[in-house]
């Protein structure tokens, strides 16, 4: 018997795919795509709210660039991005290792607990916000009440009204939401580590922190690497928290690259320069991301 082979035929392009996929292409370009181009077109352009409601903005090149570099309330914001980015992944890095490394003992009611931690980072940041101001607040919060029942403080602080409390209450905020996060990945690091070089190294005679120092916190260096960049990412770029919290102040104290952004554009009308403040934060944003990728290359070829 005669085997029949059914052939493709050629000439004839399948368009079923492309079909599939184009609404989701066509969203991307329209919330994404789109608006990234005109952002950065934007930034050579002089652009006022006259010319925004009028249309007809003169080009300017670069000088809307050299105006932002040569401004000190830019590097001031930039500044301020990095110590709150730096800051919230230390804590958070610190914290989520401390909770995974808790969690991966057994103990009674840990998935219970370990579930109700999770909630700071699946709640609205609107949520955590508020209830972080609330907590913070001078005349009523709850920090105060407890800082004056032990003794440590003798008078009301004003912690999201003076400049450095302001930044540390902001960054301390923003890590506590983050730290959840840490912890699961580095909960799956540690997962991933096999209990036979901990029975080895106590067989040797290692003590609890030599343990952790030679073996599990080298072990967990290609998630921590992951979990750091992550989190600085993610910081570099928030808007809502420190907006929902402080509005950028008191002053400029806590006026992120993003706040500063906003406020140019929404505050002063200067769109044209905060165009060049965003592409300045996604040009900082790739490279963290081109970073990372290469950094997470590097640990799988290794």
């Amino acid at each position: 018997m005669r085997r029949t082979t059914v052939r493709p035929r050629r000439g004839r392009l399948n368009v079923a795919p492309y079909l599939f996929l184009a609404p989701a292409v066509a969203f991307v370009v329209l919330t994404v795509v789109y608006p990234l181009i005109y952002n950065i077109l934007q930034s050579f352009f002089d652009v006022g709210l006259r010319e925004v409601v009028r249309g007809g903005a003169a080009w300017v090149g670069l000088d809307n660039y050299r105006d932002q570099l040569g401004r000190s309330e830019f590097w001031h914001a930039v500044v301020v991005s990095l110590v709150y980015s730096v800051g919230t992944v230390a804590i958070a890095f610190a914290v989520g290792l401390g909770l995974a490394l808790l969690f991966h003992r057994e103990f009674r009611g840990r998935n219970v607990l370990r579930a109700l931690l999770l909630l700071a980072w699946i709640l609205p940041t609107v949520v955590s916000a508020n209830v972080w101001r609330w907590l913070l607040d001078g005349s009523y919060g709850l920090l105060n009440a407890a800082l004056s029942g032990l003794g440590l403080l003798d008078r009301d602080l004003f912690w999201l009204g003076e400049p450095n409390p302001a930044l540390l209450a902001v960054t301390v905020a923003t890590a506590w939401s983050f730290a959840p996060f840490a912890m699961i990945l580095l909960a799956a690091g540690l997962q991933g580590i096999s209990p036979t070089y901990y029975e080895a190294a106590r067989i040797d005679g290692a003590s609890a922190w030599q343990q952790f120092r030679s073996l599990t916190f080298p072990l967990l260096r290609p998630v921590s690497l992951t979990v750091t960049l992550l989190i600085f990412i993610f910081t570099f770029k928030t808007f809502d928290t420190i907006f929902l919290m402080t509005g950028g102040g008191p002053g400029n104290a806590t006026e992120t690259l993003p706040v500063y952004a906003y406020n140019e554009a929404f505050e002063f009308s200067r769109f044209d320069t905060a165009a060049v403040a965003t592409t300045v934060l996604m040009v900082i944003s790739i490279a963290l991301a081109l970073v990372y990728f290469r950094a997470l290359r590097n640990e799988e070829g290794a």
